[in-house]
């Protein structure tokens, strides 16, 4: 049954959908490591940035995503209602243009809309990818039906949230193939704030390091978002990777790849915590944003908290007042 309430979902217990989402070491990375890559894609980024009420409060925004997702992926039918259309009414305003150019392949005027159907699709496609990567890499490899009915699965989710199915490729190898080479092609590119912004999502940047033992934990957790990403993609980040990393990173995911593989090996306290919802641990990201607010700190610093429009008409109203001004002598001014 749910994993949050006792009535049935739209995914069965039994579906991959639940059996890979239902894995904490899946849902509290996959999140991060899609919006990494994710941000590459500028019409993705921008138009999301753009349009957040949550520019301030990233770790929020994300916290909040992610249990949205929990809930149509491991709730009730009635759950995941509710966060279906909470999500549309939010989809419904999330519409504009580049308002600059974003690499030779997205110019300034380049269309977004949250329902545009290929911009589902890839949202679906980050998605789908980072938690298929990450249950490989910490709970164990799928078999090739497994992938498959994953993909399907996910499909099935993205339609949900209102992708028309005919959006996304009919299997899983059709799928890997679009967004291998979508990933290898020149239509890749970051904006300024997304490189910030990504850079701090996977702890190449890190503002307010934490005491230990959390330290600890918020640094093996980046090892393995960063290990996790495509080396093209650490490459567009600047991120330094040498062969220590690598190892630590290969010794870190196989030791919670045993953990799942061989329970019995694994602590006491850790088994308990393989399995379940994450919702626990994205309040606890929340609440220390929000503590970090009350104390005048931004999560991001650097970012700035005004979307492009914001700023740009808050540039425009200084400069018409600075023109006005202008034109008023000096004997008439107060």
């Amino acid at each position: 049954m749910s994993a949050h309430s006792s009535q049935p979902g739209y995914f069965a217990d039994d579906s991959m959908a639940r059996r890979v989402m239902s894995k904490r070491a899946v849902g509290l990375t996959y999140g991060q490591r899609a919006l990494v890559i994710g941000a590459v894609h500028p019409r993705l980024y921008v138009g999301t940035a753009e349009n957040t009420e949550h520019r301030d409060t990233p770790y929020t925004r994300l916290a909040l995503t992610g249990k949205l997702f929990e809930a149509v992926f491991l709730g009730s039918k009635e759950e995941a209602d509710r966060a279906l259309a909470f999500t549309t009414k939010k989809h419904a305003k999330v519409v504009g243009e580049l308002p600059e150019a974003a690499g030779p392949r997205h110019p300034a005027g380049t269309a977004y809309s949250a329902l545009d159907p290929h911009l589902m699709f890839m949202t679906m496609a980050f998605t789908f990818d980072s938690a298929e990567v990450m249950y490989d890499l910490l709970v164990r490899r799928l078999t090739d039906g497994e992938r498959d009915g994953l993909y399907q699965d996910y499909v099935r989710w993205a339609e949900l949230f209102g992708m028309p199915r005919d959006a996304a490729p009919a299997d899983y190898r059709a799928f890997r193939r679009f967004f291998d080479g979508y990933l290898a092609s020149d239509e890749l590119f970051l904006t300024d704030e997304a490189r910030l912004v990504g850079s701090y999502l996977a702890g190449q940047r890190v503002p307010y390091p934490q005491r230990a033992p959390l330290q600890q934990v918020a640094s093996a957790f980046f090892l393995l978002v960063q290990g996790s990403l495509p080396p093209r993609i650490r490459a567009m980040y600047g991120m330094r990777w040498g062969t220590a990393d690598e190892l630590a990173f290969r010794a870190l995911a196989g030791g919670v790849r045993t953990a799942h593989v061989a329970p019995p090996l694994a602590p006491r306290v850790l088994r308990g915590t393989l399995a379940g919802p994450s919702g626990p641990v994205y309040r606890l990201v929340s609440e220390r944003e929000r503590k970090l607010a009350r104390t005048g700190r931004p999560s991001m610093p650097g970012v700035d908290p005004r979307n492009w429009a914001a700023r740009n008409s808050a540039g425009l109203a200084w400069e018409d007042r600075g023109h006005v001004e202008s034109r008023i002598s000096p004997g008439r001014r107060a």
